[in-house]
């Protein structure tokens, strides 16, 4: 499980770059550039809910331990 967290982690990243260059900086919010956004600001949140449930993960490990 930890090794598909972290591989989903490295997919989610690797999306986020690709959106980001293809954002044009100059119109951001025309055309294919308003969809990069869009596309960014959702692998970013899945991003961050990754990072979460692999800290509530370890969290749960460290708990049952004991």
């Amino acid at each position: 499980m930890k090794k598909f967290i972290y591989i989903l982690i490295a997919l989610t990243f690797g999306i986020t770059v690709f959106n980001v260059t293809q954002v044009d900086f100059s119109n951001p919010l025309e055309g294919n550039s308003m969809v990069a956004l869009i596309c960014t600001a959702a692998t970013l949140c899945a991003l961050f809910i990754l990072l979460i449930f692999n800290s509530a993960k370890a969290i749960d490990d460290k708990t049952r331990r004991r």
